[in-house]
């Protein structure tokens, strides 16, 4: 450990510099989450996941090679109807790139998502649900409360 002179409002006092301060500093530092580059891997860990490349997603998606490309690197920020065009082609729902997105996002910045719905919102949404669901999410409900 190291002695540092500081000076506050003319008065000088001496610190403790060295490892210890530096251990603490670290838990507070976030790394910057740039959102096109979770998108990117999330798109292209999905291509990659079904064996296609670069070029027939494109074609599908009615996207140039090299747009797609820089999306994918998160070089470019995607427009809703792009990303819906390259989810359309991949067979995947845009919700479900969106919500791996949030996830990612909520590991980095080590916020913690449930998976559930709160019983709260779930009660507020029974009406809105068909006979057979409403049915379904009411035992399950009852199950969960007793």
């Amino acid at each position: 450990m190291v002695k540092q002179p500081i000076s506050i409002n003319g008065v000088v006092r001496w610190r403790d510099v060295g490892l210890a301060e530096d251990a603490q500093r670290k838990p507070k530092e976030r790394k910057m989450v740039v959102l096109r580059h979770e998108i990117g891997d999330v798109l292209r860990d999905v291509r990659q996941r079904q064996g296609r490349t670069l070029r027939e997603v494109s074609h599908s998606a009615r996207v140039s090679l090299g747009y797609l490309s820089e999306v994918e690197r998160g070089q470019k920020e995607a427009s809703s109807e792009l990303l819906s065009s390259i989810c359309t082609a991949l067979d995947v729902p845009l919700s479900l790139m969106l919500r791996e997105v949030s996830e990612r996002l909520a590991e980095a910045e080590g916020v913690s998502v449930p998976d559930t719905v709160p019983q709260e919102f779930a009660r507020a949404f029974v009406g809105d649900m068909p006979d057979d669901l409403s049915d379904d999410f009411s035992r399950g409900l009852a199950a969960t409360t007793s």
